[in-house]
């Protein structure tokens, strides 16, 4: 003490002692001492020795310190990233510029710090002064992406944590605010990561009410804070009356009522999806007003104009560049209706195979030979009108990089099963014939036409009860899904599909062979040929009527894939459990954070679909073969085949009957095909998730009565089953959510459904679909036989009869675009194992050293896909003019690249 006394006076040491004394017991922060630097070494044991933490203080209020036990003041720094917008229209520019004025006179953004503990004298949260960022004006023109602001608050030394900041924005226009950092204090910074925008008092006179980083349970809850948690989730759940603005941060559920667009016209009304009628997943709900001519139809919203989402779930600058500067917009909007102008007199079909090629060699304009005349109408980018290639052209898709031919082969068609954009329908045959499940009063006999002597020689010798028992047989079976929709599918212009079954036969080699495919139609008299069975070609003619048959399982399985597998079970089924959660899952809550990057874009890309893609008339619609029914089909299928707790991995692999349950295995499974790349790589992903969510989920509840007494947990599980799913909240396999297995399940299904499982159905959609004869969307025309009046022009010249059924110029280059939109990945992307602010996202310094370790398992898990792909044993993912299976491989460049898990169903 001597020689402290000595350092820096009696006096000083004499005033701190009363202030540590003073606040012994109290939860404050380590003092920092302005001191000169060679005197700092003792003033660090010095603090050692305070036992309680005390709050920065300055030289300047420390000389200030009265020797009463009076709270001390001192100042803190908050430093405040908004991240500026890299383009700006000139009204932005404008209100930019006066809002950097104003702010000079008070029309400022002001900042209020609210601590965790409550002031005893008023029975209200501990608050700062109101503080303002300060040089505003100053900053207005840096061209930085992100731009730091400071603002200096001062507090009394009993204040306490700081545990939430409000925020008044006095400017006339929002601005994105990435995070917030309160330094000088000694221990480390604090931490709030905002990641949201922050609108105008004029729009929304409110206070903004961000956290710090440091997750509480409902019952952890500090008492400074409570009533704000519980206020900012009044806030984010609305009163679910009016219509939403643009800016508004309001979660509300709603039907799928604004798909049609009856004021237009009758037939392009649409059914509402959502009810007892026809059970469906709830949306976002935006509150507009009804349609003129329906009160149960809600009214549209046509691009350009923008779709209500929440104003933090509307895709960034960067990745709303990426989409609008997409195919989507140069071809859909500016290009498809000056050619429907010009060639849906004469509906250009492909001549030969040459003409499909010259779409990525010459573009679609010198195509259709119209190049020069669209160019000089089209208000495209200078740099395509400079040019024939640019937007108009299309990049060869990766079914073409290896092998050319590759579409054709049969085995090849089959390898898609297991490896390609869609394998998720094939199954294990259990029985031959093929058992249907639909109502034979309703749709008339359903005996399967497989016979025996169909699929005998190509067994391998075996009976086919025995290749039955060794699980040699497996079938792609979509009999169920079209049946009930054929005639009303086939009644429209240029649309033509049966209901398809193929059966396959694993070969030795551990690959698949297509042996025989059922082509079904409806019965509609006892003597009509309904269904027909084509086996694998034995001459010309067979060929050809091979080829045409597998082009119609190909286009059913587009259909399914795209309605049923994309849309429904990772796009539509995922959107109640975001909504329930923003509305009941406080951004304090740890389960919101862990969940918080599976959920980023999916409200938008959704709302955009409703408005361009699955809307009537729509893209899907005028692509795929079941036109204005595709969104009854996506119906029919959530009501009977969805199911939620068959929709993880294991589940979907046991229920399919590709895999079977074997404690000694590595998944706790054993594939029935081992060479089922989708399967044995999404199973390595599936693992790391779980070990990753149970770390996580058994660190916040140690036992299972905090999973129960959750209130927030529960309401979300509650809400997103009987309201979001609500037509469905009635059926018992629903699973319960009462103890950490409950909840380690559902999270785990619902990161893979909304990372892993969209990945392998959405970015090989280009590289599979880009070539149209390999995956065509629809088919215009049945298959001949010998008493068809067509017949005749199809033995005399099948390749044309062949390209005539597949989809024209013109849906062809539309569908193109569409998908290669899809397959595309943003600049801004973020992929499983990564997310932002990754060191701070939470104040728990022991989730995120786990959260690091998750990150280190998917980079092994991506070396370990590398060395399949490299594996000439493993023929499904390797070999000549065979693409490698990297559909789940985590990471991925920007752009089309048939790889890439991102975090989120964001595209």
């Amino acid at each position: 003490m001597a020689l402290a006394n000595e350092i820096i006076g009696s006096s000083f040491l004499h005033k701190t002692s009363c202030v540590a004394s003073q606040f012994q017991g109290k939860q404050l922060f380590r003092p920092i001492w302005v001191v000169p630097v060679e005197k700092r070494q003792v003033v660090a044991q010095l603090r050692k020795a305070v036992n309680s933490p005390v709050a920065a203080i300055s030289e300047d209020l420390i000389q200030a310190v009265p020797l009463a036990e009076k709270p001390v003041k001192y100042k803190v720094r908050a430093v405040v990233t908004i991240r500026n917008k890299n383009k700006e229209d000139i009204k932005e520019t404008i209100v930019k510029h006066l809002d950097a004025l104003t702010d000079r006179i008070g029309q400022n953004v002001v900042l209020q710090l609210i601590s965790t503990e409550i002031d005893p004298k008023t029975n209200a949260p501990k608050k700062s002064n109101e503080a303002v960022l300060k040089d505003w004006s100053k900053k207005t023109n840096l061209k930085a992406e992100r731009v730091n602001y400071i603002a200096d608050f001062l507090l009394t030394s009993d204040f306490g944590e700081p545990g939430a900041i409000t925020i008044t924005n006095k400017h006339q226009q929002e601005f994105f605010l990435e995070t917030i950092t309160i330094e000088q204090f000694a221990n480390d910074p604090i931490h709030f990561p905002c990641n949201s925008w922050v609108q105008s008092r004029k729009d929304h006179p409110a206070k903004r009410i961000f956290f710090s980083n440091k997750p509480y349970l409902p019952g952890e809850t500090p008492a400074g804070i409570k009533k704000l948690r519980e206020i900012e989730l009044k806030d984010i759940r609305g009163d679910g009356k009016g219509e939403r603005k643009l800016s508004d941060r309001v979660y509300d559920f709603d039907v799928y009522n604004d798909l049609g667009n009856p004021d237009k016209g009758i037939e392009y009304a649409r059914p509402r999806l959502g009810g007892e009628k026809i059970p469906y997943p709830r949306r976002c709900r935006t509150g507009r007003a009804p349609s003129e001519t329906d009160m149960t139809a809600e009214s549209r919203v046509e691009k350009p104009l923008p779709m209500y989402v929440p104003r933090d779930e509307q895709f960034e600058e960067s990745k709303k560049t990426s989409f609008s500067l997409g195919r989507l917009k140069a071809v859909l909007h500016n290009l498809i209706p000056s050619l429907k102008a010009s060639i849906l007199s004469n509906k250009h079909d492909f001549h030969g195979f040459s003409d499909i090629d010259s779409l990525y060699s010459e573009g679609v304009l010198l195509k259709l030979g119209l190049q020069d005349e669209l160019l000089k109408k089209l208000p495209l980018p200078r740099v395509v009108s400079e040019s024939s290639q640019g937007l108009l052209r299309y990049n060869t898709p990766k079914i073409l990089s290896k092998d050319k031919f590759a579409w054709l082969r049969d085995d090849e068609f089959a390898r898609q099963a297991i490896a390609g954009v869609n394998p998720v329908n094939i199954e294990r045959l259990k029985v031959f014939p093929p058992v249907s499940n639909l109502d034979p009063d309703v749709y008339g006999p359903l005996e399967s036409s497989l016979k025996e002597e169909h699929i005998l020689g190509q067994i391998n010798g075996m009976t086919v009860q025995q290749a039955l028992d060794e699980n040699k047989l497996f079938i792609v079976d979509y009999h169920d899904v079209y049946l009930p929709f054929i005639d009303r599918i086939n009644s429209l212009d240029g649309r033509k599909t049966y209901a398809t079954r193929t059966i396959f036969f694993l070969t030795p080699l551990g690959t698949l062979k297509p042996i025989a495919i059922e082509l079904s139609l409806p019965s509609t008299a006892p003597s009509s040929r309904s269904k027909r069975v084509v086996t694998p070609p034995v001459d010309a003619t067979s060929n050809w009527t091979w080829q045409l048959a597998k082009a119609h399982v190909c286009s059913n399985d587009a259909g399914v894939h795209q309605l049923v597998n994309h849309w429904l079970r990772t796009h539509a089924t995922l959107e109640p459990f975001i909504l329930a959660a923003h509305r009941h899952l406080s951004a304090m809550h740890p389960i919101f954070k862990l969940l918080d990057p599976h959920m980023r874009y999916t409200m938008e890309i959704n709302a955009l679909a409703r408005q361009s893609l699955i809307s009537g008339d729509g893209v899907i619609e005028s692509c795929f073969t079941p036109g204005r029914y595709c969104m009854e089909i996506s119906a029919a299928a959530y009501k009977n085949f969805w199911r939620f707790d068959m929709e993880g991995l294991p589940a979907d692999l046991i229920r399919r009957g590709m895999a079977e349950p074997d404690p000694s295995k590595p998944h706790g499974l054993k594939l029935l095909m081992e060479d089922y790349p989708y399967a044995s790589d999404g199973l390595l992903i599936w693992a790391a998730i779980e070990n990753w969510v149970k770390t996580y989920v058994t660190h916040y509840y140690p036992n299972p009565n905090m999973i129960r007494e959750d209130e927030e947990l529960q309401s979300w599980y509650w809400e997103s089953i009987h309201v979001g799913h609500g037509d469905l909240r009635h059926e018992t396999w629903w699973p319960e959510l009462n103890n950490c297995d409950d909840l380690i399940s559902i999270l785990t299904t619902l990161i893979w459904l909304s990372s892993a499982q969209h990945a392998a159905l959405n970015f090989g959609q280009y590289p599979y679909g880009g070539y149209v004869p390999n995956r065509p969307p629809l088919m215009r025309r049945l298959i001949p036989d010998e008493n068809d009046p067509e017949y005749t022009i199809f033995l005399n010249d099948p390749q044309k009869y062949f390209l005539s059924a597949l989809p024209s110029v013109l849906q062809a280059t539309k569908f193109m675009a569409v998908v290669d939109t899809l397959s595309t990945h943003s600049p801004d992307e973020e992929y499983l194992g990564e997310r932002q602010q990754p060191s701070i996202w939470t104040g728990d310094a022991e989730m995120v050293e786990a959260f690091y370790g998750f990150s280190a398992e998917i980079g092994r898990i991506e070396k370990e896909i590398d060395r399949r792909n490299a594996d000439g044993r493993l023929k499904n993912r390797c070999g000549a003019g065979v693409l490698p299976y990297e559909l789940l491989a985590p990471s991925s460049e920007p752009g089309v690249t048939c790889r890439g898990v991102p975090n989120s169903v964001s595209i």
